[in-house]
């Protein structure tokens, strides 16, 4: 039986439920993936891989870990900083004191770690919903600025509190320079973002979703609210702890605990916010929209050739900003993969084979 949908005509359910069941995406995808792991690292420059492209995939990392459980699984968290911490920090011990380890198994085990801790965190949500909840969360930021503050150990020591990672060898290849890095980060997106997008179209991803929309509809269809709500927080917790690794040993190189504070957990919430709440597009979305907007808000200035000082810079990008976030949240509340939904409604009638 044929029936349509997006104005793609589909014969099976099986076809409907493909990862990328229309044509046009599959081609599209498949030619911006080729782009990026071929053409970017021949046409970008050493400042834009540094201050855009690099930090800009890792945030998407991040912004997808905590849209699996806020936007798939409706549960709200302001605590994602803090698994970046421990994500960061337990890729760093893993790799001080287990030389030989392999840093992406380093990597691995350091979102596992992060796992575990997000398990913890995650056991309030079995009592508490909402802003009790947010609170509840808000604790292992606190606690992660405490821990990683205090406990010298973790730092190997350091008088300062700050830590410095190694060179970044891959099976004796060291990974150093701009372009490297963006493709050794370039890969873990690329295999997380394909992972989420399984994870979210399976039945642990309809679970997280039957809690999000009615949790006691779905308690009595048969799903267990403990089981989907851990799940979510352990998954979630996972991927965020593997983009703190990276954020650490390869946008960073060094750091402190006050790098992720409750400000990047803010900051990660606002990218999915105005990306989009249960959106594997709306985290790449947000975590553009969050990177690229202040560092241009401070260039306009200087290519109007307006005379604004420093400070008065800071301030009017802090007061752009902020009017933006609200005129997007007014204008589309469900974020900017809403936007590129109906953009790509609206490009269905191109001439591609069905």
């Amino acid at each position: 039986m044929l029936y349509r949908e997006n104005g793609q005509f589909k014969s099976s359910y099986r076809a409907d439920q493909q990862i990328f069941p229309i044509f046009q995406d599959r081609v599209v995808l498949a030619l911006f993936i080729a782009f990026a792991f071929i053409g970017v690292p021949l046409l970008a420059s050493e400042y834009v891989f540094k201050a855009l492209l690099i930090p800009f995939l890792i945030l998407s990392l991040a912004a997808i870990g905590l849209n699996l459980l806020v936007g798939y699984c409706g549960q709200i968290s302001l605590g994602s900083g803090a698994f970046m911490a421990v994500g960061a920090y337990s890729a760093y011990n893993l790799v001080l004191r287990i030389p030989e380890l392999n840093v992406i198994v380093a990597f691995i085990l350091a979102g596992l770690i992060a796992m575990v801790i997000g398990i913890l965190f995650g056991v309030p949500s079995l009592r508490i919903k909402g802003l009790y909840l947010a609170v509840a969360t808000l604790a292992a930021q606190f606690f992660s600025d405490w821990l990683f503050t205090r406990v010298k150990w973790l730092s190997n020591d350091s008088t300062s509190g700050s830590v410095q990672v190694p060179v970044i060898e891959i099976f004796g290849y060291a990974i150093q320079t701009p372009a490297q890095k963006y493709l050794f980060v370039l890969a873990f997106v690329a295999v997380f973002a394909l992972m989420a997008k399984n994870l979210v179209r399976g039945h642990i991803g309809r679970s997280w979703m039957a809690i999000r929309d009615m949790d006691v509809a779905a308690s009595v269809i048969g799903i267990r609210p403990m089981h989907a709500k851990l799940t979510a927080f352990a998954l979630s917790s996972f991927f965020i702890g593997v983009a703190g690794a990276l954020w650490g040993f390869v946008h960073l190189g060094s750091w402190e605990a006050l790098a992720f504070d409750v400000n990047r957990s803010l900051n990660l919430l606002f990218m999915i916010i105005i990306g989009g709440l249960g959106s594997i597009a709306g985290s790449f979305l947000g975590a553009a929209f969050i990177v690229v907007l202040p560092i241009l808000l401070n260039q306009v200035p200087a290519w109007l050739g307006l005379p604004l000082s420093t400070s008065m810079t800071s301030h009017l990008e802090f007061m752009i900003f902020g009017a933006l976030i609200v005129f997007f949240l007014i204008v589309e509340p469900h974020g900017l993969a809403r936007l590129w939904s109906i953009a790509k409604e609206k490009l269905r009638l191109w001439p591609f084979p069905h």
